[in-house]
């Protein structure tokens, strides 16, 4: 792909996982966006690809969250960042939208679950679960850990659910990786049940743009449509044949949506 970008055009982009995954699966994506003249971190959050934490300390969106929001905390004052969350790190971005606006230029949600500002946290979550059936689960598990007065519950993708709802339409190898490296990730749709919805004044004025990928089988195009209309996106964008893992099926298309989109709101 040949996209010319000026040297004082560069934007620092930030890129968030999704549940299970961790830094590796923008491993097609970041040099795609650094040959454009890019400045990009992918990051691992707690207890996802290669950070040290176990999941037994890791509790709370806060605790998951935390390599990104102290990130985002050592921005210099006069640098803002293009946030970028895929799937499940939709829930991480809106933290940081909530925590640092001022740090923020646009925030992009891939194809991912995003909270609005009247309806409590864990309602882009309980969407999701409620278009699930037992026969759409296949070997994806929810499982009890830690201590149990901590009520921590995992969500982990066994091979059958990688290959059928996230993988369909990745190559072989990108499918294997991702068998070999997921880790089980915490599900945190009681807890957030219990917290207020982010604020207008914070999260809700920090510009947000939204990828919609059309062939998705994880987060349904009707859930991806709700959300949208729910919390008002600056911008939408679609790829046309992009299913879940677009950073991996379509890779060159989503580098020029994101450039695109950080383009025009930085």
């Amino acid at each position: 792909m040949d996209v010319a970008i000026n040297v004082k055009q560069q934007k620092h982009f930030v890129l968030v996982h999704g549940a299970c995954h961790g830094a590796w699966c923008w491993y097609k994506l970041k040099p795609l966006l650094e040959s454009a003249g890019q400045r990009v971190t992918a990051i691992d959050l707690s207890a996802s690809g290669i950070n040290p934490k176990r999941l037994e300390e890791v509790y709370t969106l806060e605790d998951y969250s935390s390599p990104l929001l102290e990130l985002i905390a050592s921005i210099p004052p006069n640098e803002k960042v293009v946030l970028v969350g895929h799937s499940y790190g939709g829930m991480n971005l809106a933290l940081a939208m909530e925590n640092y606006p001022e740090k923020i230029s646009v925030a992009i949600f891939v194809t991912a679950l995003v909270p609005d500002i009247v309806r409590p946290l864990s309602y882009p979550l309980e969407q999701f679960f409620a278009g699930e059936t037992p026969e759409m689960e296949l070997d994806r598990e929810v499982s009890p850990y830690g201590a149990p007065e901590k009520g921590g519950k995992s969500l982990h993708f066994g091979p059958i659910y990688l290959s059928t709802r996230l993988y369909e339409l990745c190559s072989v190898e990108d499918l294997e990786l991702a068998k070999s490296l997921a880790r089980p990730t915490l599900l945190l749709v009681d807890d957030l049940g219990k917290e207020k919805p982010f604020s207008a004044e914070k999260y809700g004025s920090v510009k947000r743009a939204y990828i919609l990928c059309k062939e998705d089988k994880t987060i349904s195009l009707d859930i991806q449509r709700s959300q949208i209309e729910n919390i008002g996106m600056t911008e939408v964008k679609e790829i046309k044949d992009a299913g879940h893992m677009v950073m991996l099926s379509k890779p060159q298309e989503l580098c020029q949506n994101l450039l695109e989109i950080a383009q025009k709101y930085t």
